[in-house]
Parts: C-alpha cells; sequence; structure tokens
C-alpha cells in the first residue's frame, strides 16, 4: 500500500513542474526588457494552430511600426511558455529596415504559449501571444 505523503508528493508533481515553468518564463521575459510597461497589441503573430512536427514551426512576426531613425522597433523576442529553456529568438533590428517583420522556423517540445514581444527605440514594448497545440515535440528535455 501507498503512503499517504506519497500519494501527495505524487499529486503536487505536475504542479511543481508548472511552477517552475512559470519561474524560468517570467526570468525570460525579465531578462529581455526589465520592468519596462508592456502594452498589447501592434503585433501580427503568423503560427498555425496545430504543429504537425514540433521540430519545425514556422512563426512569422510584423510589429506595426514606421522604422524611422526617430521610433522603429529594435528588438523582437520570443518566447515559449513549456520549453526546457523559454527564449527561444532575439532578432535586433535598425531603421534601415523597410519593415520590422521577421520569418524563421522554431522548436516545440509541447503544447503551449507563444509570446512574442517588440522593444521601440522610444522605449514601447508591446507583446502579443497565441496558443499552439504541437503534434509530436520537437525538443529533448
Amino acid at each position: 500500500m501507498i503512503a499517504r505523503r506519497t500519494c501527495l508528493a505524487l499529486l503536487a508533481l505536475p504542479f511543481a513542474a508548472t511552477a517552475r515553468a512559470d519561474d524560468a518564463l517570467n526570468t525570460a521575459l525579465r531578462d529581455a526588457v526589465g520592468e519596462k510597461p508592456v502594452t498589447d497589441g501592434g503585433i501580427l503573430l503568423r503560427v498555425p494552430a496545430l504543429a504537425e512536427n514540433g521540430g519545425q514551426v514556422p512563426l512569422g512576426i510584423v510589429v506595426e511600426s514606421p522604422m524611422t531613425a526617430q521610433d522603429h522597433v529594435t528588438a523582437i523576442h520570443v518566447f515559449a511558455s513549456r520549453n526546457p529553456t523559454p527564449g527561444v529568438a532575439t532578432f535586433r533590428l535598425t531603421p534601415m529596415l523597410a519593415r520590422a517583420e521577421v520569418q524563421t522556423r522554431i522548436r516545440l517540445a509541447e503544447d503551449q504559449r507563444l509570446i512574442v514581444l517588440a522593444e521601440t527605440s522610444t522605449g514601447r514594448v508591446m507583446r502579443t501571444s497565441a496558443e499552439l497545440r504541437v503534434g509530436a515535440g520537437g525538443c529533448l528535455s
């Protein structure tokens, strides 16, 4: 017979893992933009609702910006809430680009939320997110 404490400890395991993942994600977000205020919107995120292969998930990001010397996107940060390492990518941009747009493929471990932050030269930080389902995980633990 399994002891009561053992049963309770086994029930708590998923919650402990989720708490660690949330802590890692919050730390990664804070490391990227510090304590700057974040506003929702201004970013178009193109991802499939269902990624059959987590090893090659297409990702497209377009940020609304005039891309002038005075007001342009300086960085785009991509985070995955349940990947072993939440920070997926950071793209640095200059006003020499006509549009604040990037396209790539990323790896995702499992069903999770993608979070994208865009920093501007004026100090503004924009955010968007999307929930994705992953058929087969693309990360090793």
